[in-house]
């Protein structure tokens, strides 16, 4: 072979070589940084990361009993417990009083217990009321005025009663209760035309049961 023959051929060899191991436009690979951006996954957005906290529980008032004794007093428990004992002793241990505060200028005695003390807050009967607490969709209460246990399922008509001693609504059960206290039960409009509140009964036999 001549030697311009020879050279003609080894630049087409090195030209096509080249054309093997230049990289075509379909296979032009991605920047690194690109490539990690993309296969990390998407953060999550922080309101869905963070789930709703949830709504604490209301507090409301269970239960209530005011006692109304003939010394012009106004004694207020947030336990039956504490109004039971009340009734059997004619007092309790720890009490918080307010002079002159009641509705009628009345001396308020709130019975307590020892977990108020060491709270040092306001009792579930001071809570109550003040208004406070508001009562809950079964509230009970009790009044023991005269001799007589006046019973409710409404808080408002409970302090009303206390306060003014009428009820326009109620059954009466004379020597039904206690030693043969008479039994009053507090009705509104609407609930007299019902008939006598037999989970009111079921409620006040259930507190006395065993005594």
């Amino acid at each position: 072979m001549r030697p311009m023959q020879w050279s003609a051929v080894a630049a087409a060899a090195l030209w096509l070589v080249g054309c093997a191991t230049q990289p075509t436009g379909s296979q032009t690979s991605t920047p690194a940084a690109a490539t990690s951006a993309a296969a990390a996954p998407a953060a999550p957005a922080a309101a869905s990361a963070a789930a709703p906290a949830a709504a604490p529980a209301a507090v409301q008032a269970q239960e209530f009993f005011v006692v109304l004794p003939e010394d012009g007093r106004y004694y207020a428990f947030g336990s039956a417990k504490l109004y039971q004992d009340f009734l059997a002793h004619g007092e309790v241990a720890l009490t918080r009083s307010r002079i002159g505060a009641g509705p009628n200028g009345q001396t308020i005695v709130f019975g307590i217990t020892n977990d108020d003390v060491k709270a040092g807050k306001p009792s579930a009967a001071e809570l109550t009321y003040d208004g406070k607490l508001p009562p809950a969709p079964q509230f009970y209460g009790e009044v023991f005025k005269n001799g007589r246990y006046y019973v409710f399922d409404d808080l408002k008509a409970l302090l009303e009663f206390a306060s003014h001693g009428e009820v326009p609504y109620s059954y009466t059960d004379i020597g039904a209760g206690p030693n043969g206290a008479t039994l009053v039960w507090v009705m509104d409009k609407n609930s007299y035309a019902k008939g006598k509140p037999t989970e009111r009964l079921q409620r006040f036999q259930a507190l006395r049961a065993g005594k």
